[in-house]
């Protein structure tokens, strides 16, 4: 015990002559402010929808579908084979490949009689279309922005904006009547099995975009994902690599009962379509803003350029902006695979991989990790007592305070985006090589290059102040090849694959630092009073005297 003593004497040492440069105060406060970049979000999640139909909204839905659906089924199944009849003429003896763009009578079939042919098909649907605004030409504006992003009945842009290209994803060209539709249009195709796709459908965008006109115009939509409209989530910077002027469009659903919004919690398709086909009429308005020509620093920056085209169309739609992106979406599944709610796995994306220049792989694997440990929990959060169980110890001081340092709006409990927000900026900055050396150091009380049981549950008994606490099962955990014993790399590679653990100990040492500090603080106020008690001992002066001097130094 005594070696114990020195060794940790001997680690806080050089800590507390620190401490005698800077006067300390009086109560510790954690080391870390709060940083207002990783405030949550306005709108926690917008990729849920739910529909809520009144009795009185099921009856007309239930009257609608008796007189209006079958007539509108046979009139939209009409429109569409004789949709696809016109692109099968515009497109026969065309390579399969968009290497070149569509010229003379193909083109003005596709952008005039399929054009006519898609407004009709959105009323026999029921839509009834309103346009703001006017469409830009090619050469004013090569790429078209559609947002809000959240239903697939947003083709309505494309058809109202002259049928220009789109990005869509390669399995839909296979996807009968529709694809034959679709490659009429010459979409710029991702791939999601080519590693490549990305840099390739960049490209692509650019060769089109400055083509002067050869190509049509190319409209994208740059959330990448359908959200319920309640903000505008992260623009993807494909539309603006080219560096060339785009045209906003904004998208509108102004109706009383929204059966048009498709998000990832929510009805499937076929249950929206149906809703949809059984409403008497379904509004949207189409608003071209003005043309955004970028500066030349929105030129060197397309990710500057995104978030200033994203502001203004936010502005204009009056809604909030979030750094939500599609692999949220992905995080959410993953959420619901590990029997979490869905939405535990929102993080914004977008800002906490940037910021904490995190993976989407890693913050899976966290996720993963969460869900081990608020598996038992309802809501996908984890309290105190969780998370002393994870660490396998038991509630202390230091363990709270740890606790409290995750729990960023101090409500008591942790949710996955506090979660990997600290073990980023917590955790692991402290997790380096030489806090696990000076750990291992510590436990290793004869020096003798191993952990035994007695070594390491005699320095967490007295650290967490818990005399009778069983650590054998943190203790096995840590021993991988069951020596008994647990050598420095066991013990390194446990630390990096735990990072919590290197937090609670610095947040130990800290309060060791403290202790240690005012203790000495104790000390040399008590020897302060005690030579001031011997001085007045060896020189007393009287309480005469001591008037007369204060009556001198009066009249001085």
């Amino acid at each position: 015990m005594r070696k114990l003593v020195s060794q940790t004497a001997e680690l806080f040492s050089s800590v507390t002559m620190a401490f005698k440069a800077n006067k300390v105060e009086q109560q510790r406060v954690p080391s870390l402010p709060r940083q207002k970049s990783f405030i949550p979000p306005q709108i926690p999640n917008p990729f849920v929808h739910e529909i809520n139909l009144s009795p009185v909204n099921k009856l007309k839905m239930v009257l609608c579908g008796l007189f209006l659906l079958p007539l509108r089924v046979i009139l939209f199944m009409i429109v569409l084979l004789v949709s696809w009849l016109v692109a099968a003429i515009a497109t026969c003896c065309c390579p399969e490949k968009n290497e070149k763009p569509l010229e003379g009578w193909r083109r003005k079939v596709t952008q005039t009689l399929i054009g006519s042919l898609g407004r009709l098909l959105f009323f026999s649907m029921g839509f009834h279309v309103r346009v703001e605004g006017k469409p830009a030409t090619p050469s004013d504006a090569p790429i078209l922005l559609v947002a809000p992003h959240s239903s697939f009945f947003d083709a309505i842009a494309v058809i109202v904006s002259g049928m220009p290209s789109s990005v869509s994803r390669a399995e839909n060209i296979s996807v009968p009547i529709f694809g034959r539709i679709l490659r009429a249009l010459q979409p710029v195709l991702v791939s999601r099995v080519d590693p490549d796709s990305r840099k390739n459908t960049i490209n692509e965008i650019k060769k089109r975009a400055t083509s002067g006109g050869e190509w049509p115009q190319v409209l994208i939509f740059p959330e990448g994902t359908c959200t319920n409209r309640s903000c505008l989530i992260s623009f993807k910077p494909g539309a603006f690599h080219p560096g060339v002027p785009v045209q906003p469009i904004l998208l509108r659903y102004p109706n009383i009962q929204d059966t048009v919004t498709w998000t990832w919690q929510g009805f499937s398709v076929e249950k929206l379509l149906l809703l949809t086909l059984c409403q008497i009429c379904t509004n949207v308005t189409v608003e071209f803003l003005p043309v955004y020509v970028p500066s030349e620093e929105e030129k060197k920056d397309p990710f500057l350029y995104a978030h200033n085209v994203r502001h203004t169309m936010a502005q204009a739609l009056g809604l909030p902006v979030t750094d939500h992106t599609y692999e949220d979406c992905r995080l959410m599944m993953t959420a619901g695979e590990l029997t979490l709610p869905m939405e535990t796995g929102l993080v914004e994306f977008t800002k906490i991989s940037k910021k904490l220049n995190l993976k989407w792989d890693s913050i899976k694997k966290q996720l993963e990790v969460f869900a081990s440990i608020a598996g038992s929990c309802k809501g996908g959060r984890i309290g105190i007592e969780e998370f002393a169980n994870h660490l396998k110890l038991p509630v202390s001081d230091v363990l709270r305070e740890l606790f409290s340092l995750f729990d960023r709006n101090k409500d008591g409990t942790i949710d996955f985006r506090e979660y990997v927000i600290g073990v980023a900026i917590l955790c692991n900055p402290a997790n380096t090589e030489e806090t696990i050396k000076m750990a291992f150091k510590l436990f290793d009380v004869d020096e003798d290059g191993s952990i035994t049981e007695d070594e390491f549950s005699s320095l967490l008994q007295s650290s967490l102040g818990v005399p009778d606490l069983d650590v054998s099962k943190l203790f096995r955990d840590m021993d991988a090849d069951n020596s008994g014993k647990i050598s420095y790399e066991e013990f390194r590679n446990f630390s990096l694959n735990h990072p919590e653990y290197a937090k609670l100990f610095t947040t130990y040492l800290e309060h060791q630092r403290y202790y240690a500090y005012m203790l000495e603080c104790e000390e040399k106020e008590d020897y302060n009073v005690m030579v001031q008690s011997a001085a007045n001992k060896l020189c007393p002066i009287s309480n005469e005297e001591e008037r007369i001097s204060v009556s001198d130094k009066k009249e001085d």
